[in-house]
This record gives C-alpha cells, sequence and structure tokens, in this order.
C-alpha cells in the first residue's frame, strides 16, 4: 500500500526537529448535511529543520518515530509570508535604546570637551 502524501500549514515549530502541522478537510455532517470545515493535526518530523512558522508544507506517512510522530516532512511548498509583530516590536525597541545610549554617551563626552576647554 503506497504511502498517504498530504499538504498542510505549520502551527508550530517549538520543539526541535518536530513540527505541529494542520491538514484541512471539508466533511459533511452525516445527519444535517451541512458542509463542516475539519482539520487533522499531525506531528511531523523534520530533520534539517527547514520549515518554520505558517510554512505550507508537504508530508508522506512513516514508520513510527516517537508517540506521536508518524509523519516525515518531504518539502517545503511556500514559505510564510507573515510577520511576527512581536519580535518587530522588540528589535524596535532595542534599537532605539541603543540609540539613546548612544545620544547619552554623546553627550558625556560633548559635556567633558566643554569643561576642559572652560578650565
Amino acid at each position: 500500500m503506497p504511502k498517504r502524501v498530504v499538504t498542510g500549514t505549520v502551527t508550530s515549530a517549538a520543539s526541535s526537529k518536530t513540527r505541529r502541522v494542520e491538514v484541512p478537510r471539508i466533511v459533511r455532517h452525516p445527519k444535517y448535511g451541512r458542509i463542516q470545515h475539519r482539520r487533522t493535526v499531525c506531528h511531523v518530523h523534520d530533520e534539517s529543520e527547514a520549515s518554520a512558522l505558517g510554512d505550507t508544507v508537504e508530508i508522506v506517512e512513516c514508520p513510527p518515530r516517537s508517540r506521536l510522530k508518524r509523519w516525515e516532512l518531504v518539502r517545503v511548498v511556500a514559505k510564510s509570508t507573515a510577520v511576527d509583530v512581536a519580535s518587530l516590536r522588540s528589535g524596535a525597541r532595542a534599537t532605539k535604546m541603543r540609540e539613546g545610549a548612544a545620544k547619552a554617551e554623546e553627550a558625556a563626552v560633548t559635556g567633558r570637551e566643554a569643561e576642559g576647554s572652560g578650565t
């Protein structure tokens, strides 16, 4: 029997060499007939850690690697274009703090020069 190959989105990349991938599917409700959107969560082995949060990936079934991991990463179909706002803000805050420290240092040096020339 051939191995199943599915495409999904990486929803967690917290562990090393392990990714949590959600595979969306559409199911008709058995009684009411309404279309429902469901998802299947797969824990995937990513040896080279090529995928990141939000990437679309292709995965294939494999023999169990651990209690949860039964899938392997085949390839990254599309990289995520989402921007991590928290990291951008912390980076901007760090840059602003460095600029403030540089200005304070410059003012201190200028103040020392003014004191030295006055005496």
